[in-house]
C-alpha cells in the first residue's frame, strides 16, 4: 500500500506540515508514504491542459492507494488547497479513493469550519473521507528531537486515523490514463476534451 500525504500549509515549518511529517512515522512499515510540496505551485482551475504541477500531483495519486490532507486551524482552506481541490475534482482522480483529513486547533472545534469545507470538497470529488480534529495543548510540547507526535493522546488519535485508512481498502475506479478534464466545475463539457475512462 502506498499514500500521497498533502500538508495544507506553505510553510516547511507549520503545525500541519509537521503533522503530515509525524502521520507518516505512524505507518506501519510495509506502507511506502510520499509528501507531496507543490501546493505553491498550484494555478487556479480552468478547464483545458493540465499545467505540470497538476499533471504531477494526478500521477502520485493514480500510483497510489489513499491520501492523507492535514489542514489548518483557520476557518478558511488556503486558496492554494482550494485550486488544487478544484483540479483534483475535475480529473475525477479522486472518486472511490480513500481520503483521511486531520486538522488541529488549541481550541475544541477551533478546526471545525476548515475541516467541514474540505470534507464537503472531497465528497464532492467522490472521495472515500474519514479523519479527525485534534486539539493541541497550549504549552506542552508537540513534537522531539525526531519529528514525532510527543503528546501520548494527540499521537493515539493520530494512529487511529492512519489505521483505518491503512486498513480500510474500497473497491476504486482507477483511471486508464491521465487526461485533461472533460467537464468544467459547473458540469459542462470543456469543448474539445474528452472524458476520463473509468475501469474498475
Amino acid at each position: 500500500m502506498k499514500i500521497i500525504g498533502i500538508a495544507a500549509g506553505l510553510h516547511a515549518g507549520s503545525f500541519v506540515n509537521r503533522l503530515l511529517g509525524a502521520a507518516g512515522g505512524e505507518l506501519p512499515e510495509d506502507v511506502g508514504f510520499e509528501v507531496w510540496s507543490g501546493l505553491g505551485e498550484m494555478p487556479p482551475y480552468e478547464p483545458g491542459p493540465m499545467p505540470a504541477p497538476v499533471g504531477e500531483l494526478i500521477r502520485l495519486i493514480l500510483a497510489a492507494d489513499a491520501v492523507v490532507v492535514t489542514a489548518p486551524e483557520h476557518s478558511l482552506l488556503p486558496d492554494e488547497l482550494i485550486d488544487t481541490l478544484d483540479w483534483l475534482a475535475a480529473s475525477g482522480v479522486l472518486a472511490g479513493r480513500l481520503v483521511a483529513v486531520m486538522s488541529a486547533s488549541a481550541r475544541a472545534c477551533g478546526a471545525m469550519w476548515a475541516q467541514a469545507e474540505l470534507y464537503k470538497r472531497l465528497q464532492i470529488a467522490g472521495a472515500v473521507v474519514t479523519g479527525a480534529e485534534l486539539v493541541i495543548l497550549p504549552g506542552r510540547r508537540h513534537f522531539d528531537e525526531d519529528g514525532r507526535l510527543a503528546d501520548p493522546v494527540l499521537r493515539a488519535q493520530v494512529r487511529d486515523v492512519i489505521g483505518q485508512l491503512c486498513l480500510a481498502q474500497p473497491a476504486q475506479p482507477v483511471l486508464d490514463e491521465v487526461m485533461e478534464p472533460a467537464l468544467d466545475l459547473r458540469g459542462e463539457p470543456a469543448l474539445g476534451l474528452r472524458e476520463p475512462v473509468l475501469s474498475l
